[in-house]
């Protein structure tokens, strides 16, 4: 396992969440997350074994442009060298559109699910990320 330092791999996980954000073209309001470190939880308690993630959303716009943004993501997240693992629906009831993608060298992952709330909440429909790093042990 890769020794790093917390603070690198914040700024990693944000620079890659904003790559992201930049593949899908969009202009819509954006909510302000960092990254956060957490402990990973396949290992035990008494290692000092982290990953840092990020969740955030992009919203305010109308669904067929949310659309259109997944539909970019399909086809730019593998030119830049992530890999689809999944894509289709998650498992909740509104059974949103999802991908999840691992980055080349297993570094990074996403989990990008479209929230369309029309029929279900007078709450915006939305782009929601999470962006984590593989497990490291705190250097």
């Amino acid at each position: 396992m890769e020794a790093r330092e917390s603070e690198t791999v914040q700024d990693e996980v944000e620079k890659t969440s904003s790559r992201i954000l930049e593949m899908m073209a969009l202009k819509g309001k954006v909510t302000d997350t960092g990254a956060m470190v957490s402990r990973c939880s396949d290992y035990d308690p008494e290692e000092e074994i982290y990953r840092a993630r990020q969740p955030w959303s992009v919203y305010d716009l109308p669904v067929s442009e949310l659309e259109k943004a997944i539909g970019r993501l399909r086809e730019e997240l593998p030119k830049a060298g992530w890999k689809i693992v999944k894509d289709g629906v998650d498992g909740t009831a509104a059974k949103s559109q999802q991908i999840v993608a691992e980055s080349k060298g297993k570094k990074f992952a996403a989990d990008i699910r479209l929230m369309d709330r029309r029929k279900y909440s007078d709450s915006p429909s939305l782009i929601m990320v999470a962006v984590e790093s593989a497990c490291y042990k705190e250097k």
